[in-house]
């Protein structure tokens, strides 16, 4: 789906020329339309040398196991969203301890997705019984058993083969940046 009208003033859109780039652009004010993007974060969890699953209840992927995760809002940090799926869809409290991988995947809507590993700190796991109906902590063998999405088995390998600590989060910057969620390596 294109965009036909201004988000701003709800004029009319025409391509324009914008820096080199074919772009919708009001034809009444300034605004251009980037583009369509989604950004999901996911969650790589382990405790006890297991890893956090849910097995998914809707489409898409509906009976297959993945990583805690979801989609961020406008007005969210991003390593708030992270917590908060977690805590949604498996009522585990958990803390980011850093950011371990990043898929682009350019399309339509151009999603970016940002995986983060993440510090058990209470609950035990029990499914939304919404967007996920079951949850737990899986070793690697009980893994093998289990459909789980290839993305996520990728994931888990990425965070338990990773060459570096990740970026984590700079709690203190140099300068002040309100409302920056700031990650550095």
């Amino acid at each position: 789906m294109e965009a036909k009208f201004c988000l701003s003033c709800g004029a009319a859109l025409e391509l324009r020329d914008v820096d080199g780039t074919p772009r919708m652009a009001c034809t009444a004010c300034s605004f251009v339309h980037w583009g369509n993007y989604s950004i999901g974060v996911g969650a790589i969890l382990i405790k006890g040398g297991k890893v956090l699953l849910v097995r998914r209840a809707q489409e898409p992927g509906k009976g297959v196991w993945t990583n805690p995760g979801g989609y961020i809002e406008q007005t969210e940090l991003i390593h708030d969203t992270i917590c908060r799926e977690v805590l949604e869809e498996t009522g585990v409290k958990a803390v980011v301890r850093s950011v371990v991988a990043l898929r682009d995947q350019p399309r339509a809507i151009h999603n970016v997705y940002i995986a983060f590993e993440m510090e058990y700190v209470s609950g035990e796991p029990r499914p939304d019984g919404y967007e996920v109906d079951a949850a737990g902590f899986y070793s690697l063998e009980e893994m093998e058993a289990m459909k789980v999405a290839g993305f996520t088995k990728w994931l888990i390998h990425a965070a338990l083969h990773r060459e570096s600590g990740g970026l984590v989060e700079d709690k203190a910057p140099i300068v002040t940046l309100d409302g920056y969620g700031l990650f550095k390596a």
